[in-house]
């Protein structure tokens, strides 16, 4: 990030730079076109199935010495009971306290003998436990993966530490506008669905105990809910022959939980006061067809020129010609066969009111005009080429391969994307926005000095 009074002084220079040279000169710096945008190609991999259910994905790829181990399980936050939120969270924070055969520090100094580190994560609707090692130790790391994941030892006395972090942590991102903002689109938007919950409660966190983990972990941990990815260089025939010796033995278990929520647009304004706050947060948005849907890539262009790049035209309305915030974003969100498309930005408080005009200013245009060739081809090349770029690495070429997994895309999706991308026209893009993104539909979620912007405000009430 450069320093605002550094930007000054690049752009005087530039300035200075541009007045001096002569036309031609000026025009030799003009940067060359782009050339075609590359397609993805997924590394050739292999997939199967070991008689208890759990898939295995195998990819060779990559130069580096080293590979990525990574047991992802259908298991989260979806599969708590109601009145024991963040159970899932406490859950994976046990499991890395070690095993029936292993202390933790036994397992944290093995993981770092490999030059690795065991990480677990949960989510909405997954949960994953992952470790990088070099290539020589990966079969070993598929063996203390298998250990982590089988064997947990859920110690009672680690608990309460747990808890305290988890009760710290919460009553960090309850005090954060962004997150207040978040958390309050989200139960506007899904109610009682567990994905309309975003935090604990200090009440679920304290009424835990190791019986409901062990509970939990009983009920959604198994083979045929889990799904192990292995992408580096690798001995193939030693993985598999790691992965059948460790993994093998795994009781099935039940099959993933499906709940997807039936959502419809929810007209709301909803202001959380925030006394003195000099920025107020706004979170605006809707739901939108999922990941499944022939409207997705489409809606994915439509969101990177609206809102969703730094080139997006919300993003130059209310950044660089208004100044009304900094970093203002849009994005589609997305969980399992659901998700929802939302501006987000903290805005100066004064032009609180402001900021939702220019953003339903650029929403409206949108879907009455359709952008030019020029725009769009611009936003369709930095789409194409950062999907090739974030695609690159170990971790995040299995995350690619485990979304499309998860929400069932079939294995064109990915080698297909970056053609279905810059197939996208404008008459679609216009088409995506006045079906799809519609200002007297969005749930509007304000976090900022109600004295000071409930006036403002005012104009964007739904009407009864």
């Amino acid at each position: 990030m450069i320093p605002s009074i550094d930007k000054t002084i690049v752009a005087a220079i530039a300035a200075f730079t541009l007045s001096v040279l002569p036309v031609a000169a000026q025009q030799r710096q003009s940067p060359p076109a782009g050339g075609p945008p590359k397609p993805f190609n997924v590394p050739a991999h292999e997939t199967y199935v070991l008689p208890n259910g759990l898939k295995v994905t195998l990819v060779p790829y990559g130069n580096y010495p080293k590979v990525t181990v990574s047991l992802v399980v259908r298991a989260g936050n979806l599969n708590e009971p109601a009145d024991l939120t963040g159970l899932a969270d406490l859950a994976g924070n046990l499991m890395k306290e070690g095993t029936t055969s292993k202390s933790s520090k036994q397992v944290a100094e093995e993981a770092a003998g490999m030059g690795g580190a065991i990480n677990i994560t949960v989510g909405p609707d997954e949960s994953d436990i992952t470790t990088d090692v070099l290539s020589e130790f990966g079969p070993k790391a598929a063996a203390l993966l298998a250990d982590v994941v089988q064997h947990p030892l859920f110690p009672e006395s680690e608990l309460p530490r747990l808890k305290n972090d988890a009760l710290r942590q919460l009553s960090i991102s309850k005090s954060v506008p962004q997150s207040m903002a978040l958390e309050r689109f989200r139960k506007i938007l899904y109610g009682v669905h567990p994905y309309g919950t975003v935090f604990p409660t200090q009440e679920s966190i304290q009424n835990t105990n190791v019986a409901d983990i062990k509970k939990y972990y009983d009920g959604n941990f198994g083979a045929a809910r889990a799904h192990l990815y292995v992408a580096g260089r690798f001995d193939s025939a030693e993985m598999k022959k790691a992965i059948s010796a460790n993994f093998g033995e795994w009781v099935k278990g039940s099959g993933p939980v499906s709940n997807v929520p039936k959502v419809k647009p929810v007209p709301a304004l909803d202001l959380t006061d925030r006394p003195g706050a000099a920025q107020s947060t706004l979170l605006v948005g809707m739901p939108v067809p999922d990941s499944t849907s022939l409207d997705s890539i489409p809606l994915l262009v439509t969101n990177a020129l609206l809102g969703g790049s730094f080139g997006s035209r919300i993003t130059s309305n209310i950044r660089e010609q208004k100044g009304y915030t900094y970093s203002p974003s849009s994005q589609i969100s997305r969980r399992y066969h659901d998700a929802y498309w939302a501006e987000a930005a903290d805005v100066t408080t004064q032009f609180t009111g402001a900021s939702l005009k220019e953003i339903f200013a650029e929403i409206d245009r949108l879907s009455k005009e359709p952008p030019p060739d020029a725009e769009l081809k611009g936003i369709e090349s930095y789409m194409s080429g950062l999907f090739v770029i974030q695609n690159s690495s170990r971790a995040a070429l299995i995350t690619q391969l485990r979304f499309v997994d998860f929400q069932g895309l079939g294995e064109d999706y990915l080698q297909t994307y970056v053609q279905k991308v810059n197939a996208v026209t404008p008459a679609e893009v216009q088409k995506m926005t006045a079906e799809y993104i519609k200002p007297d539909q969005m749930t509007i979620v304000v976090v900022g000095d109600k004295s000071k912007v409930a006036d403002q405000l005012a104009p964007y009430a739904p009407k009864q």
